[in-house]
């Protein structure tokens, strides 16, 4: 992951058994552009609707810090389907001491989880920092930030800075992030107490955002970009560090891990047209940044209706038209470690 690095760094809160250790850090100003109440801030490629991005710029390379803004817009829109999955967890997941959100971006989730259990001490681990901080404040705005830590490393390495193991750990499309998918998966494993449940989101569906004529240029404009976006996809795995070629058999994967895969089910995000002005501008946002990477290997209509699509001005534009929704599906696979 190209992320900023820090030293590990974790936020003081009250401390009590099988809880994260205090330590010292400097202040920080408030992050700037704070939404109201999901990554959820987590990342991901350019196009895939959930709360982690990659492109900037053409590259597979992107400012973490940056993306903060854009990370918590997206977390806070896709709210609802991830209040139902933790309604889903909640069902299996009794009485959680610590939950740890491996990959938690400007902490949108992870708030969620600090209200979905109330008596769960919560630790947001991430690499870069200034996400981190907006974690911090998040927290503090919602009341919970005597629950609430923070821990600065790339994962895995830096779960061994956790005081304990975790009754749930949430992964929500971090692991593809990771080289070595199966070796991440062992260490996730690790740091679960036995009976502790590991949840991880990887696979789903594409996300949609218009029909599949919308009027200008050539029909299939979205399947068109989803075959850039897996090349996308592939690039970027192939060059992460120690990058391990998997076939993507999650149950198989958990089972590998020494865990017993116990559920996979998909959650659905169906906001239908017409969009409201947060989802119109997130789609626009992503279709500006898939415009970025993927310029060169678009042919010259589709660039152009690109263009259309992302001009304000033009009446075909994704900020005036009223067909756009969001419609997402989301996989969640569970695992419990064996007591």
């Amino acid at each position: 992951m190209a992320h900023d690095q820090e030293p590990h760094h974790q936020e003081p809160h009250h401390q009590e058994p099988h809880h994260q250790e205090p330590r010292q850090h400097e202040p920080h100003e408030a992050a700037p552009h704070e939404a109201a109440p999901h990554e959820a801030g987590h990342r991901h490629t350019p196009v895939h609707a959930h709360a982690h991005t990659h492109a900037h710029g053409g590259d597979t390379d992107v400012d973490w810090s940056e993306m903060g803004p854009h990370l918590e817009t997206q977390a806070e829109l896709f709210a609802p389907v991830h209040e139902r999955i933790m309604a889903w967890l909640a069902e299996a997941v009794t009485g959680p001491e610590l939950i740890v959100d491996a990959g938690s971006g400007p902490g949108v989730v992870s708030c969620l989880f600090a209200q979905t259990f109330p008596k769960a001490r919560i630790v947001a681990v991430d690499s870069t920092g200034p996400l981190l901080e907006r974690a911090r404040v998040r927290a503090a705005r919602q009341g919970v930030a005597d629950r609430f830590a923070t821990l600065t490393g790339e994962l895995p390495q830096v779960l061994d800075e956790l005081d304990g193991p975790a009754d749930l750990l949430w992964a929500s499309r971090s692991l593809h992030h990771i080289g070595d998918q199966r070796a991440a998966l062992a260490a996730f494993a690790a740091h679960l107490a036995p009976g502790g449940t590991l949840a991880l989101l990887e696979g789903g569906l594409p996300s949609r955002f218009l029909p599949r004529d919308i009027g200008i240029g050539r029909p299939g404009l979205q399947a068109r970009l989803d075959a850039l976006q897996e090349e996308w996809f592939a690039r970027m795995r192939a060059g992460l560090p120690g990058s391990v070629a998997e076939a993507e058999d999650w149950s198989a994967l958990l089972t590998s891990a020494g865990l017993r895969h116990t559920g996979t089910r998909s959650f659905l995000l169906d906001l239908p047209a017409p969009a409201s002005e947060r989802a119109l501008g997130y789609a626009a946002d992503l279709f500006t940044r898939m415009r970025d990477i993927a310029a060169e290997d678009l042919d010259p209509e589709d660039l152009a209706t690109l263009d259309r699509l992302l001009d304000p001005a033009d009446p075909a534009s994704l900020h005036r038209r009223p067909d756009v929704f969001v419609l997402s599906a989301y996989t969640v696979h569970t695992a419990v470690r064996p007591r």
